[in-house]
């Protein structure tokens, strides 16, 4: 397997994006190999922002299989994991690796334990697509570490056993997950429609109103949705198919206005889906719902939209503008609606993309103070401050990528532990 040493560590780190679906996908008619009821599209988000980084180590010297999470040590003992690590193993080649003397053939593999040590650089489990950043980037490292010889779709359909949406982060810029037909789900994959420079002048802020965990898991509740709900099944075969099919050609064309009519309509619907359900979940707030308002409001306003908001199984609010100059005004209403409690920085307060601040005329708290309201807002008195933790401006960006600097890496390069 190698130089007589047993003491040799074979590591690869990545970073792989999340994404954000803009026809959304709930419900599976496959728990096991989590096949959806319906296609879906999604905006991959630029990792610089939002990323899951992801080392995955193999020695002779481990004696199990083990993972950690932010720092924490997780279980690997559940199926999702189990599942993605069997069909890479299945998948692994022989790796020669001469400048550390390490051979190992594809039968060694099977033998092998890998060490992961996985970091979200944004809130696990509040409605970001976490699992889908962290299940692609789970798959994408072993599968370089294995020396798996598969392409991006094929190893979408991997990920997409960890979680559904992951595997639509395999890819940069549009991409659409096909939901399949075959019952083992071998065509349920995603492909990419656009790459990131194909409509760069859009510009994403998210408004994170809650970074907490939410009460009702996106598994939890698709479970009940599928079994009680029945505008689910009018969504999935009469609703979404007519959909998928404009927002592709929205897309193509850069036609912002169907690409925001179609986003806000099926975030809507989403979330009617999810009250429709018994008992009704709700993963929106007052603040989401004012986030909404002041959008269709401007939209309406403007007689063409201006910004497109879609909102995941939480109560974050993901807004796409049309160009920068709109997203600096974006950016200012929403600094006006909800500025931040007296005691913030406004560094910690805005994150990613900082520069957008400077166009929308915001260089300090005080700037925030003076910032006109907006012509949507009835009442300039009502200012919701505090009501969102922080915002992050970012933009459709690439898919995963292998990273070399060693200073990234979550393992020590010598004993396959964490830093």
């Amino acid at each position: 397997m190698a130089e007589e040493s047993q003491k040799w560590v074979l590591m690869v780190t990545a970073q792989t994006p999340t994404n954000i679906a803009v026809i959304k996908y709930w419900g599976k008619r496959d728990e096991t190999l989590i096949l959806p009821v319906n296609d879906s599209i999604s905006v991959t988000l630029d990792p610089e922002h939002l990323c899951t980084t992801t080392t995955v180590s193999v020695s002779p010297a481990f004696d199990q299989d083990r993972m950690w999470l932010n720092g924490k040590e997780i279980s690997l003992s559940g199926g999702r994991f189990q599942s993605c690590l069997r069909e890479i193993r299945s998948r692994a080649t022989d790796v020669h690796d001469k400048e550390k003397g390490i051979k190992i053939t594809k039968k060694d593999w099977e033998k092998l334990n890998v060490h992961i040590a996985s970091y979200n650089n944004f809130p696990t489990a509040a409605g970001l697509a976490s699992s889908a950043a962290g299940f692609a980037c789970l798959v994408f490292a072993l599968a370089k570490l294995m020396n798996a010889n598969e392409d991006h779709s094929q190893l979408s359909a991997i990920a997409r056993r960890g979680s559904g949406s992951a595997c639509r982060s395999l890819y940069g810029g549009f991409v659409k997950w096909i939901m399949g037909k075959d019952e083992k789900g071998t065509d349920s994959l995603a492909v990419q429609l656009a790459d990131e420079k194909h409509w760069d002048e859009l510009v994403i802020v998210i408004a994170v109103v809650s970074s907490q965990q939410k009460e009702t898991s996106s598994t939890t509740g698709m479970r009940d949705t599928v079994e009680t709900s029945l505008l689910l099944q009018h969504r999935a075969k009469e609703v979404v198919p007519k959909r998928i099919l404009k927002m592709e050609e929205a897309i193509k064309n850069h036609d912002f206005a169907s690409f925001a009519q179609l986003a806000c309509t099926d975030s809507n619907q989403f979330h009617a889906v999810c009250l429709d359900t018994c008992p009704p979940i709700f993963y929106m707030n007052d603040t989401s719902h004012r986030i909404i308002s002041l959008v269709e409001k401007w939209n309406r306003a403007a007689g063409t939209p201006q910004v497109a908001y879609t909102f995941d199984a939480g109560p974050n609010a993901v807004l796409i503008a049309r160009n920068r100059e709109t997203a600096a005004l974006l950016v200012q209403k929403l600094l006006f609606c909800f500025p931040p409690k007296s005691d913030a920085d406004l560094n910690s307060f805005v994150l990613g993309d900082k520069s957008i601040l400077k166009d929308a005329g915001v260089d300090s708290l005080e700037a925030i103070e003076s910032l006109p309201a907006p012509p949507e807002i009835k009442d300039p008195s009502q200012r919701h401050r505090g009501d969102v933790s922080y915002f992050i401006c970012t933009r459709p960006g690439r898919g995963p990528v292998v990273l070399s600097d060693e200073s990234q890496f979550l393992l020590n390069p010598e004993t396959g532990l964490p830093k």
